[in-house]
């Protein structure tokens, strides 16, 4: 079935038949059709299961305009954002009894929509299929548990976590065993092959990790991730809070990406155990693209004026922060924006507060350019870059300092733009531009106590 196709076929028909008589079997009576907007929030609607066929054939239908970076006019056939639901992504969700999660395309006037993220998304993983390859991406979700207090400010909502030093801390997941033991629960139940639960090194933070998948699996797979964390603390009365650093003197959140590529034949293409930090040629040049792209990359990986304040070599209660500043890479070196281990790369640029599939999209663009282009493999950095820093040493050349930095490299940026298309990076230039201008327009407390009785 082409994009354009009305209906489905006759086997694709007989399929979507047997999957809801088993989706009825399991009492679900409702989809909930989901798609992300550009600010990388899962939005959707309820859909009575009778009406799937009309969903997957021609879509959830969504006033277009109100939905935030469509771009979509207010009247005419191309207002409605219409999300073609993916039959294969169907799962009963156990924290909405009765109710199935899918995930939708977005479609305007019968047409893929440009300023659909995974759209976008889409078009970069079809580039690269045409060469064979494959893309697996590990995601790496960290994230705060919050609470807001009674005089309306937040906090980490388990009070009596504050160790100097809280990596690892037992005590606070015996405290937070509920939530977490929930997350588990849930989690199994879609079908993540969880792998292991921690606490991070701020207070409030916690990583769980799932088995890698393919990068549009793998963005639809984070965003249900955040879909049954934000329903399961709420359960809790806490909040999941993918604030890159709502603690100022503590570790940010980051959402790191283990990527590697793999040819039609499930060879590995990064990898070469004679290479260089185990990285074969393409893996270098990919690994070049990243550092080659990554003002523009900042952008949509770290989307947020917040994401700044992650992204910053400054001092941690603490005493240990990873936030990824220097552009170089290194052999399982966490003071660098790229790591190698194990034949693959972490690029550790990404917020949990980007758009998934958008950061995807630019990231196998920025790699696949590397390649291509033959880009010169960067030096590997065998040194404490954080140590360098402080001693005054010379340091590679650091990530932009602000969004609006950041905007201004994606906005230079031929081959970025190109990836994402020139309707959606439009769109996302004026809502973050919007934000930035927002935010310098505030007065913080940091402001009138310095300067109110100056």
């Amino acid at each position: 079935m082409n994009d354009r196709s009305a209906a489905p076929g006759n086997n694709a028909g007989a399929a979507l038949d047997e999957r809801i008589a088993a989706l009825r079997a399991q009492g679900v009576h409702s989809v909930l059709a989901t798609f992300t907007d550009l600010e990388g929030t899962p939005k959707g609607k309820l859909v009575p299961l009778d009406g799937l066929p009309g969903a997957v054939s021609q879509g959830a239908g969504f006033a277009g305009p109100s939905i935030v970076g469509t771009g979509l006019p207010r009247m005419g056939a191309r207002s409605e954002y219409m999300g073609r639901v993916r039959p294969e992504s169907l799962r009963p969700l156990p924290f909405m009894p009765g109710v199935a999660h899918a995930v939708c395309d977005g479609y305007a006037g019968g047409e893929p929509l440009d300023t659909d993220p995974r759209q976008v998304l889409r078009r970069q993983v079809a580039r690269l299929r045409e060469r064979g390859w494959t893309l697996w991406v590990g995601i790496e979700p960290e994230f705060f548990l919050l609470r807001r207090g009674d005089d309306g400010r937040w906090g980490v909502a388990d009070a009596r976590d504050r160790l100097a030093k809280p990596s690892y801390d037992l005590r606070s997941i015996g405290r937070n065993l509920g939530f977490l033991d929930d997350m588990r629960e849930a989690l199994a139940a879609l079908g993540f092959a969880l792998e292991q639960i921690d606490h991070e090194d701020a207070s409030g933070q916690y990583e769980i990790n799932y088995r890698h998948d393919d990068a549009l699996a793998a963005a639809d797979r984070y965003q249900l991730f955040k879909l049954t964390a934000q329903a399961v603390a709420e359960r809790h009365g806490c909040t999941f809070s993918t604030m890159p650093k709502p603690l100022a003197h503590a570790p940010g959140s980051g959402l790191h990406f283990h990527l590697s590529l793999s040819d039609a034949g499930g060879g590995p293409l990064m990898g070469d155990d004679q290479g260089a930090l185990g990285l074969s040629d393409a893996g270098w040049g990919f690994a070049a693209g990243l550092l080659a792209h990554a003002d523009a990359l900042a952008a949509v990986c770290a989307p947020t004026v917040n994401s700044y304040k992650r992204l910053a070599a400054s001092d941690c209660a603490s005493g240990t922060t990873w936030a990824p500043v220097w552009k170089a890479v290194g052999e399982n070196n966490r003071t660098c924006l790229l790591r190698a281990v194990a034949g693959r790369l972490e690029w550790r640029l990404p917020d949990p507060a980007c758009n998934v599939y958008l950061a995807l999209a630019a990231t196998l663009a920025a790699g696949l350019d590397g390649i291509d282009r033959g880009l010169p493999a960067p030096r590997p950095c065998e040194d404490d870059l954080y140590q360098r820093h402080a001693a005054g040493e010379p340091v590679p050349e650091r990530l932009p300092r602000d969004l609006h930095e950041a905007l201004r490299g994606l906005e230079a940026d031929a081959v970025v733009r190109a990836a994402l298309g020139e309707p959606l990076v439009a769109q996302f230039l004026a809502l973050k531009r919007a934000e930035w201008a927002e935010y310098h327009a505030q007065v913080s407390d940091w402001e009138l106590r310095r300067y109110a009785e100056g």
